[in-house]
């Protein structure tokens, strides 16, 4: 019970980063006024790694969580819960790294070819909070339900 407290935690927690980050901060960060392109970008790439940190923390407890309660699981809980933690990965090992390359060709002043990545980003941190918010929910209700 206490160990399905802190999942509820995290996964609360986590949504509300990537909303409050992803969907709040960044678009935000550039209508400011006096703020450059590149002063943006900087603060973008720093904010990002960080919050990054965090979630990869939050996929490791929640992959050792998933261990334990495997058995008590239902198949759909399970799948809905392992896609943010696919999707973390996916942007950790791939997207991130190739973005941060990006800003720091810019900040150098090189210029660049134009990609669809920053795009395929923000996609996958779409589907990263609804899955999110649905594994709160579906573990929420998990106890009353079965």
């Amino acid at each position: 019970m206490k160990l399905k407290v802190i999942a509820l935690l995290i996964l609360g927690i986590w949504s509300g980063m990537v909303l409050g980050i992803s969907f709040l901060e960044a678009p935000l960060k550039f209508q400011a006024p006096n703020i450059t392109l590149s002063l943006g970008l900087g603060i973008g790439q720093l904010v990002f790694a960080a919050l990054n940190k965090f979630e990869c923390l939050f996929v490791l407890f929640l992959l050792v969580w998933l261990i334990f309660q495997y058995k008590q699981l239902d198949k759909l809980t399970t799948l809905v819960l392992l896609i943010p933690l696919v999707i973390v990965t996916i942007q950790s090992l791939w997207l991130l790294p190739l973005l941060s390359t990006r800003i720091d060709k810019i900040l150098a002043g090189i210029s660049i070819a134009k990609s669809n990545h920053h795009f395929y980003y923000v996609v996958l941190e779409a589907i990263k909070v609804v899955f999110l918010i649905t594994s709160f929910i579906k573990i929420n209700s998990y106890e009353r339900d079965h």
